[in-house]
């Protein structure tokens, strides 16, 4: 089975606007193939069910009008549960012979900031300037997540916590996939002192910013005394509160601008179920009338929705291309939610680059930050200015971006890889062959220390720029991607190209990534090579 079909895929039929009882409308990708669009309204009322009289507009079809992502270091404070992420990658290819669990090879082990950390992260990288207020206690976990978080410029204020540790997730993935999670945390409520010196810092920040973000987390920091303070001050100087709850009683955040629930907790906190668009519009319409707050709901692989007091609402089909991990998706779509409304951008727009931040945050392992410039990039996807000309070098993620790009377009990509060191006609010929099955082609390639680690300190001949600036000049090729790896197996795993290709001097059992793509329904090829050309060969020439 392909991924495209073990995944929800943004389709065609999602940038389909909802504009009122059989109105038919012309989208722009609807233009393009001559195709009239009826009304649609994803998930759909019931039968007899009053249609919304309010626009429900998809993120591709607000592109065209979206202005450019530029973040201006505009200044958010957040205040929240900060935890350490742990995420533990590696093979899994036996069971114990001591009890039938998986046997995990550790290859490689990545911190990261969760929680309300990961939330101060994205607004970073997103462009903003973060400044967080959270309990961190002094422990060996504490130090890292702080040296991680000034690292990546968040300005911080740090309330000690005696007797409690800093909050530690740690995952255990296998191929992206999660196998376990062992958490290490108390949960009890912050102790007054705790209290008084958050709502101290609070109050001494709350000048020179444009917003304020609760992140609750439910690790004891948020308690109602923290809630209560924070939007108390941030209406004496004028500012709005985003919220990202965990609470049961969402009613505790009234006075707050805006509440992000989850399906399963708006459900909670109403008492309504939220299977559908009018589902989601009635529940959620109890709880903004009950807060005064406008509700931004994230319902997984049904998008996103917000629904105003009045009862008007916005509903959003996902933005994800496909699902790797949905860990940090919630901070990555609050974080630009927050910079956009902080930036004064109509809220729908802000909706469109949260759905954006979510929708590139899932295609990633682990607990990870969206830039900026991915965020911008997917923007010019939708808006039809791709910013990147054939033959680019690009990034791993970029490439990401685009392959998803080209599988919603229905484009078949290919994938070779090698050092390409001394071009020769031989590499020309796996190249053209390559492409002409099929539609885009992707090139990874060796580094310049992956090179010497392979063939020894007098290689490369030619450093990776050149290499990577001639591979791009042969029309065939319409991306390269630069790996740092022995092996390009993890830039495979990621990309899961439809065809993967390297010389007939390999084995087709042998080819490295060959199982990853046969298992997600791709082809595996050799190319017949051209006699008595190679690099190596040249090179002893000289």
């Amino acid at each position: 089975m392909s991924t495209g079909s073990r995944h929800r895929e943004w389709r065609s039929d999602m940038s389909r606007v909802s504009m009122g009882p059989n109105t038919a409308i012309r989208t722009q990708s609807d233009q393009g193939r001559g195709m009239e669009s009826e009304r649609h309204h994803q998930g759909g009322a019931p039968t007899g069910a009053p249609a919304n009289d309010r626009s429900s507009r998809s993120t591709a079809s607000l592109a065209p009008r979206l202005a450019p992502w530029i973040a201006a270091a505009t200044p958010i404070l957040i205040i929240g549960d900060a935890m350490l992420d742990v995420s533990v990658f590696g093979s899994v290819d036996r069971i114990s012979p001591e009890a039938p669990v998986p046997v995990i090879r550790q290859e490689n082990t990545v911190e990261s900031g969760g929680g309300a950390a990961n939330v101060a992260l994205n607004i970073a990288a997103m462009g903003g300037a973060a400044h967080l207020i959270t309990c961190v206690a002094a422990d060996p976990e504490g130090e890292r997540l702080i040296r991680l978080l000034r690292q990546a410029g968040v300005s911080l204020d740090t309330v000690a916590t005696p007797g409690r540790p800093t909050t530690v997730k740690t995952r255990f993935l296998a191929r992206h996939n999660q196998l376990l999670r062992l958490d290490r945390e108390v949960t009890t409520p912050i102790t007054p002192a705790c209290e008084d010196q958050i709502i101290a810092a609070l109050q001494a920040r709350m000048d020179g910013y444009r917003l304020v973000v609760i992140s609750d987390y439910g690790k004891g920091l948020v308690t109602d005394r923290v809630i209560e303070a924070t939007v108390a001050l941030a209406a004496r100087a004028g500012l709005r509160v985003i919220v990202d709850p965990k609470r049961r009683n969402l009613e505790d955040y009234r006075g707050a601008s805006f509440i992000k629930p989850n399906r399963r907790e708006l459900e909670a906190a109403t008492g309504r179920p939220a299977n559908d668009d009018r589902q989601v519009e009635v529940a959620a319409s109890s709880l903004a009338a009950t807060t005064g707050a406008i509700v931004l709901v994230t319902r997984s692989e049904d998008g996103m929705s917000l629904v105003r007091p009045d009862g008007s609402a916005i509903h959003m089909p996902t933005h994800a291309h496909e699902i790797v991990d949905v860990t940090g998706a919630g901070d990555a779509a609050i974080a630009a939610f927050s910079l956009a409304v902080a930036e004064g951008r109509p809220v729908e727009e802000a909706m469109a680059f949260a759905n954006i931040a979510a929708g590139v945050s899932v295609i990633k392992p682990g607990t990870t930050t969206v830039s900026a410039a991915e965020i911008e990039h997917e923007r010019a996807v939708f808006a039809g200015l791709l910013p990147v000309p054939k033959g680019s070098r690009v990034s791993a993620e970029t490439a990401l971006l685009l392959r998803a790009q080209w599988r919603r377009q229905q484009l078949s990509v290919g994938f070779t890889n090698g050092c390409f060191d001394l071009f020769h006609p031989g590499h020309v010929a796996l190249l053209r062959e390559t492409a002409r099955q099929c539609d885009r082609l992707i090139v990874g390639l060796n580094s310049d220390a992956s090179v010497r680690r392979l063939k020894g300190e007098t290689r490369p001949v030619q450093d990776e720029e050149a290499r990577a600036e001639i591979l791009g000049a042969i029309g065939h090729v319409d991306l390269v991607v630069v790996f740092d790896e022995d092996t390009p197996r993890d830039l495979i795993a990621r990309l899961e190209p439809d065809l993967l290709t390297k010389g007939a001097d390999y084995r087709i059992e042998d080819i490295v990534g060959g199982d990853i793509v046969r298992q997600a329904g791709g082809r595996v090829r050799t190319i017949d090579l051209v006699p008595g050309h190679s690099s190596t060969r040249l090179i002893n020439k000289r």
